[in-house]
């Protein structure tokens, strides 16, 4: 049920901004601005800084990967590396959205998918400007390993397709059943947070 819109590189923010305060807050209070970690940096911090100073509402999460996902994977201001791969000081996301004023701040797993819900529920329901930062790191990245692959017990699978609702390139459905290809998984175990019959499981690699 999302509506997706995509107009320039870090538009998300002052698009939310923009309709809260042509429309009103109660208008917005069931949006998300989603926005990249370098792209928060690249222009999306301009418009936090205005959402404060306006006295926005609404909620803004910023999607922590460790990377440059947009462009190529190159490092940004709060991964701690130069694009030369020198080690520099890394911009912390959440200390910098309090010293611009935003006071209600929650950092979280992203493969935490009640506590995400939850937070993302409780945020939007709330009367003050809330940034959720969540964060896990790119499994495209440079060492960045999981130590389990999902698998699916077919016997246990009920057909009902809660697996699919995540889009997940590895899962499929053959004969109405579950399946997962294991040169695609990366074993980050959102699957088995979803099937509520035991059917998704971990297992060592």
């Amino acid at each position: 049920s999302v509506i997706d819109t995509t107009i320039c590189m870090g538009a998300s923010i002052s698009a939310l901004h923009g309709m809260e305060k042509a429309r009103g807050k109660e208008f917005i209070k069931n949006w998300v601005a989603v926005i990249g970690d370098s792209t928060f940096l690249h222009t999306g911090i301009n418009s936090l800084v205005n959402m404060v100073y306006n006295k926005s509402t609404a909620t803004v999460m910023i999607l922590d990967n460790r990377t440059t996902g947009m462009t190529g994977h190159q490092e940004h201001a709060a991964t701690g590396k130069t694009l030369k791969g020198e080690e520099t000081y890394a911009i912390d996301l959440a200390e910098l959205c309090r010293a611009i004023g935003v006071k209600n701040v929650v950092e979280i797993n992203s493969f935490d998918v009640k506590a995400l819900e939850e937070t993302i529920k409780s945020s939007v329901n709330g009367n003050e400007l809330t940034v959720i930062i969540a964060k896990a790191p790119c499994v495209l990245l440079k060492g960045q390993k999981f130590t389990t692959k999902c698998v699916v017990n077919a016997d246990a699978c009920r057909k009902c397709g809660a697996c699919m609702k995540i889009g997940c390139p590895a899962i499929s459905m053959v004969d109405g059943k579950a399946v997962i290809d294991a040169t695609l998984c990366t074993g980050c175990g959102v699957c088995t947070q979803l099937c509520k019959f035991g059917a998704m499981q971990e297992a060592e690699k």
